[in-house]
C-alpha cells in the first residue's frame, strides 16, 4: 500500500510539472510569430502562437478599388495559412512535452 501511495505521489509531481511547462510554453508562444502570405506575398500575416493576429501588411499593388473581393480573397487565404502554421507551431512545441499526447482542452 506505502509503495502504491509513494506511486501515485510521483504521477502527480510529474503532472504537475508538465502542467507547469505546458503554461511556460502557453505563455512563450505569445512571442512567437509565422507569416502566412497570399498573391505572391502580396498579402503578409503575422500570427503569434497563439493564433493572434500581430499584423497585416497589404502591398499597393495588391489593392484594386474595382476588385476588393480579389483582395478580400488574399487576405482570408493568408490568415488561414497563419493559423495553420501557427497550430503547428503549438502542437509541435507542446508535444515536446506530452510526447504527442494534449491533455483534454489544449488540443490546438
Amino acid at each position: 500500500m506505502a509503495k502504491e501511495l509513494g506511486n501515485m505521489g510521483e504521477i502527480l509531481k510529474q503532472a504537475q510539472q508538465m502542467s507547469k511547462d505546458l503554461a511556460k510554453i502557453q505563455h512563450d508562444l505569445k512571442d512567437r510569430i509565422v507569416e502566412g502570405t497570399a498573391g505572391g506575398s502580396a498579402v503578409k500575416v503575422h500570427m503569434n502562437g497563439n493564433q493572434e493576429i500581430v499584423g497585416i501588411k497589404i502591398e499597393p499593388s495588391a489593392v484594386d478599388p474595382a476588385d476588393l473581393e480579389m483582395l478580400e480573397d488574399l487576405i482570408t487565404a493568408a490568415v488561414n495559412q497563419a493559423m495553420k502554421k501557427a497550430k503547428a507551431l503549438a502542437q509541435k512545441e507542446m508535444g515536446k512535452v506530452t510526447g504527442g499526447m494534449l491533455p483534454p482542452g489544449l488540443g490546438m
